[in-house]
């Protein structure tokens, strides 16, 4: 792998760091800015909303930068509103510099899976983007608990500065190693490439069944870890010294599972995909019927961090799969999914929250979402299988050869 790809997996340590955080401060922002906890769980949900709509936009609008600056512009300004997230006593500021910080965040994303991906062989994207995904997990094992522990000691504000300074040898690292164009394989166009034609590959059935089962099984991920707190010290007794700890077994899990799904999207995603959802399903279930024991808790957060991550890593390096008529704009339609299930999952969550069932109630939500993921899943393999009119069954139509999910790349 070029060293440029792990530079750009440090970048996304930060941005992962930010977008996760939150998770181990809730109680102190809910008391500090005089609101609930569902409301300050929101500020994930207006995090990932912001990264849906900024994956796309920002994604085209940096399709003429060269992309290390695009790659700088966007680290930049992420940084920058963290600093005003830090010093700000506003809820309604913070929430702004949440979805401004988002759109920062999902530009630079969209944008360097793309770069990532177009700097290794065809057969090799899977493994690309468990690089990247693994700077996410890594904020998830040392950024996140590191972020709670800080926001015990220092107060929730010092999370943020912690951010913007991560950030800044990011900035350093990206300007000197990633390159300013990234050579064109084997498309002509992928120097100047054109928004509308790569947009039209939203239109292949099999990229928008995958987009649909990333999101919901991030969803998934996401409802019950934005309220873990809440959940590990009111429902399994875990005192608040716990929660990093907590925090830092749920990373370790997500980061095996990016690296099993890196070892596994390019040439066995099936592998991973129909036992991992069925587990994943089962482990949400399991969870929510014993999150009263410390010790079951104790370990179905691994598992499930294991699990949720393995399965989600693996969908969306099959997005990118699915989209070879989108060079530049693949990364977007896999961030956008990803943040999608980010934000369906603590809003649907906190709700139930709000609505008196319980903090253990988003666990509850999370083994539907998965549900919901496999019955999707079960019903767009029928549909392909299915006879066409003419009696021919339609996974045997060549084109419909190419698109269907394969064990191997070169099927695709």
């Amino acid at each position: 792998m070029p060293f440029a790809i792990y530079i750009l997996g440090l970048a996304v340590f930060a941005q992962g760091t930010s977008e996760f955080m939150l998770s181990g401060l809730v109680p102190d922002i809910a008391s500090e800015l005089n609101v609930s906890i569902p409301a300050v769980g929101a500020l994930t949900s207006a995090f990932a909303a912001g990264m849906i709509v900024g994956a796309p936009l920002m994604a085209v609008l940096s399709l003429r930068w060269p992309r290390r600056r695009a790659l700088l512009v966007f680290l930049v300004a992420f940084m920058l509103v963290h600093v005003a997230g830090a010093v700000t006593t506003s809820f309604s500021v913070l929430l702004v510099t949440r979805v401004l910080g988002a759109l920062a965040n999902a530009g630079f994303l969209a944008v360097g899976l793309a770069t990532a991906t177009s700097m290794v062989p065809q057969n090799a994207k899977g493994r690309a983007t468990s690089i990247l995904l693994g700077g996410i997990t890594l904020a998830c094992v040392a950024g996140v608990p590191a972020g709670a522990a800080l926001g015990q000691t220092l107060g929730w504000r010092s999370a943020f500065w912690a951010v913007a300074l991560i950030s800044l040898p990011a900035v350093v690292a990206v300007m000197r190693s990633v390159p300013d164009t990234v050579r064109a394989t084997g498309d002509p166009d992928e120097a100047r490439p054109r928004a509308r034609r790569e947009l039209r590959a939203l239109r292949e059935p099999r990229l928008l069944v995958v987009l649909v089962l990333a999101a919901l099984v991030n969803a998934a991920t996401f409802c019950t870890f934005t309220y873990l707190t809440p959940l590990v010290t009111n429902v399994s007794g875990f005192s608040e010294g716990w929660v990093p700890v907590m925090l830092a077994l749920f990373g370790l899990g997500s980061f095996a599972g990016v690296t099993i799904g890196g070892r596994l999207s390019d040439t066995r995603p099936m592998r991973v995909l129909i036992p991992g959802g069925i587990a994943l399903l089962a482990g949400w279930a399991l969870f929510a019927l014993t999150a009263g024991s410390p010790i079951v808790t104790f370990l179905l957060t691994v598992v499930q961090g294991t699990l949720s991550f393995a399965v989600g890593s693996t969908l969306i390096a099959q997005v990118l799969y699915a989209a070879p008529r989108a060079p530049s704009l693949g990364g977007s339609f896999a961030t956008a999914a990803l943040n999608v299930g980010a934000a369906v999952g603590p809003a649907v969550g906190g709700a139930t929250i709000a609505a008196g069932l319980g903090y253990r109630s988003p666990l509850w939500v999370s083994a539907l979402l998965v549900a919901a993921a496999l019955v999707t899943a079960g019903l767009a393999q029928a549909i392909r299988q299915a006879p066409s009119p003419r009696g021919r069954r339609g996974a045997a139509r060549p084109e419909d050869g190419r698109a269907a999910p394969r064990t191997r790349p070169g099927g695709r």
